[in-house]
């Protein structure tokens, strides 16, 4: 696959459903990154993040929307770009579901502690960087 390709290798593919955590980038104010380890899912070239809706990546992608995602392990790279859009409310049933299937049972929709909503990103990828060959 070469850099800018819209469709990722079977092999990758294979990846993004089978590894647990991805890096997620995200931009301050000052522009400044804010990079973090997150649980993903992802569904037709689209990433799914769920986080709390005060939390940085929230906020950040309320001001910026531009992020970056990278899988663990630098042998054979995986990095996508993108433009995340923050769900409130009623999350699409079968994002919810391949969270479910991926996570063991865990709800991503599931409201935990007074740190807010929850809230899904919706990231489409608009290009990958790197997918799964070291240049």
């Amino acid at each position: 696959m070469n850099r800018t390709t819209t469709t990722p290798s079977a092999d990758v593919e294979e990846r993004l459903s089978r590894e647990l955590n991805i890096w997620l980038c995200t931009l301050r104010r000052d522009g400044s990154p804010h990079l973090t380890p997150i649980w993903f899912v992802h569904l037709s070239a689209t990433f799914w993040v769920g986080c709390g809706s005060r939390s940085v990546k929230a906020r950040n992608v309320a001001n910026d929307p531009r992020v970056s995602l990278a899988l663990e392990g630098g042998d054979a790279p995986v990095v996508a770009e993108g433009a995340a859009h923050v769900h409130r409310g009623d999350f699409p049933a079968p994002v919810v579901e391949a969270f479910v299937r991926k996570y063991d049972g865990w709800d991503v929709g599931r409201q935990v502690g007074p740190d807010g909503e929850r809230v899904l990103l919706e990231i489409p990828v608009r290009r990958w960087l790197l997918a799964g060959t070291a240049q």
